[in-house]
């Protein structure tokens, strides 16, 4: 079976869980400490870690004094603390970061290649960290990929193999650039309740007819 045309997917999807549009949310420098603290750990690992920083550190000027032992006492239990709480610092003690009052909002008057440029350029901040802090705070027409999205796209046939910065790539020339949002909304919650990694449930999924790894696992002989 042939890979499963996009717009049919984006179609699909959009009348099994809505449609889905962007709004202002978190400011950016949230969101990007936040996406750090975010990596190789669950949302709920995550955001208990953001919110004792904040606790302890009221003011992004108070995390940037800190030592990064203390910082990574406060993110601990987000994991790789000390390698987050390196990045953390070193994006806050940054020029241009600390010129605008510890903010990166001046991202917004970049083009996005030069917004995306100026975020990878940082140790350990990758295309999909990067993507996340301009489409959530930005609205900029760019599709982070992560681990869910990307074995969906696998399994529909939209990308081959499975190099993350390759996935990113395709997945970014594929989509339109005013369904970006939406499609990054849809295939992770498709990832999360439908398409699991070991045990996807493939006869409950609304694209189980277009889907090559779906009609392959139907069709499999029972054990």
């Amino acid at each position: 079976m042939a890979s499963a045309d996009y717009m049919t997917v984006q179609m699909r999807l959009t009348a099994h869980y809505g449609s889905r549009h962007w709004r202002p949310g978190r400011k950016g420098l949230e969101e990007l400490v936040l996406t750090i603290l975010s990596q190789s750990t669950t949302d709920r690992n995550s955001g208990r870690a953001y919110i004792t920083l904040r606790q302890q550190y009221p003011s992004w000027q108070d995390v940037a004094e800190a030592t990064t032992a203390e910082v990574e006492a406060a993110i601990r239990v987000a994991g790789l603390a000390n390698d987050k709480a390196q990045r953390i610092i070193t994006v806050l003690t940054h020029p241009d970061v600390q010129a605008h009052g510890f903010s990166i909002d001046f991202l917004s008057d970049l083009t996005q290649a030069d917004a995306l440029a100026w975020l990878t350029a940082f140790n350990g901040i990758g295309p999909k960290t990067a993507a996340c802090v301009l489409l959530f705070a930005y609205g900029m027409p760019i599709l982070p990929v992560d681990t869910h999205i990307q074995r969906v796209a696998q399994r529909l046939g939209l990308v081959k193999g499975s190099n993350p910065e390759r996935a990113h790539t395709i997945l970014n020339q594929l989509v339109p650039s005013d369904q970006m949002y939406a499609a990054h909304m849809h295939l992770i919650q498709l990832g999360r309740q439908i398409c699991h990694a070991r045990t996807p449930q493939c006869t409950m999924c609304p694209l189980g007819d277009v889907c090559p790894s779906a009609q392959r696992h139907i069709d499999a002989p029972a054990p």
